[in-house]
């Protein structure tokens, strides 16, 4: 495993000397905008490993992404490389359709201590909850981004992360069947987590889990996500969403096609950058 190779996949060629926040915040983004937020290998009929060799083989050398587990391994390692102060978190994500969160740890996320202060870098959640910089860990301040606002709340060792979110303009749409419109300043509980320092191992059991249970939305959906310089592109089973972050002022802009089984593929290559070793079945 080479860091130098790891900065060819992210396309990331500036000095790394020094292990500051300016340098984090441009591999953060460089990773988020090359590495997929995906779950293909599941519906391909192949294992996903969680030893870091097999994550560092799959997303720096076949050019695939990967999910939570696996992204968020690989820029641990890499930012361990270039001598930050970096430890994993786990995570209990919020299921709305629950309307509470889970009752297992399911997700990773990374702390970083930059000269006392700690942020919360996570490459891993996909889609339009995608942190586009790394987050300061502090409680109730609203920290906006490009994606829109984010902030930490702390109760009791506990801390929650939400996202405000923004209204969406769908074309296409007549004004009365607008899912997706939510109310201004409407808050979406993305998860929960403690800052007790977790291994990777702790999480071989979650891995073999999310790979055979069939309740679970991965197992059920083919997915993949990537953010662009501008929103995201998000490919989940034949649909494709395009989006445009604050197209206008407080609303994104949103695409949604469907696809053939031939056009997945191409738009795979096209758009993602991947090219599969076997058969998905979207």
């Amino acid at each position: 495993m080479n860091i130098q190779e790891y900065f060819g996949r992210i396309s990331y060629n500036k000095p790394h000397k020094d292990a500051d926040l300016q340098t984090l915040t441009a591999i953060f983004q460089h990773h988020i905008q090359s590495i997929p937020f995906e779950n293909l290998s599941m519906h391909c009929g192949e294992a996903i490993e969680l030893d870091l060799q097999s994550t560092y083989n799959k997303i720096v050398r076949k050019k695939r992404g990967g999910w939570c587990l696996e992204t968020n391994h690989l820029l641990f390692w890499a930012l361990q490389e270039l001598g930050y102060d970096v430890c994993i978190l786990g995570a209990h994500s919020y299921e709305p359709a629950e309307k509470g969160y889970t009752a297992e740890i399911n997700h990773i996320l990374l702390k970083v201590v930059i000269k006392g202060d700690s942020y919360i870098v996570d490459a891993g959640f996909g889609g339009a909850y995608q942190m586009w910089q790394p987050l300061m860990l502090i409680s109730g301040k609203d920290q906006p981004q490009i994606p829109g606002i984010f902030h930490f709340m702390e109760d009791n060792g506990t801390w929650y992360f939400e996202k405000v979110k923004r209204k969406h303009y769908i074309p296409k749409q007549s004004d009365t069947d607008l899912p997706h419109t939510p109310e201004l300043g409407n808050i979406r509980k993305i998860y929960r987590f403690t800052l007790e320092p977790r291994h990777i191992d702790d999480f071989q059991e979650l891995n073999a889990y999310l790979q055979v249970s069939p309740d679970n939305l991965l197992r059920k959906k083919s997915i993949c996500t990537l953010q662009t310089p501008n929103g995201l592109l998000a490919l989940v089973g034949w649909t494709l969403t395009e989006m445009r972050y604050n197209y206008k002022e407080d609303m994104d802009l949103v695409n949604i096609t469907t696809l053939t089984d031939e056009e997945v593929e191409k738009t795979l290559k096209d758009k993602f950058n991947i090219v599969l070793e076997n058969k998905l079945v979207p």
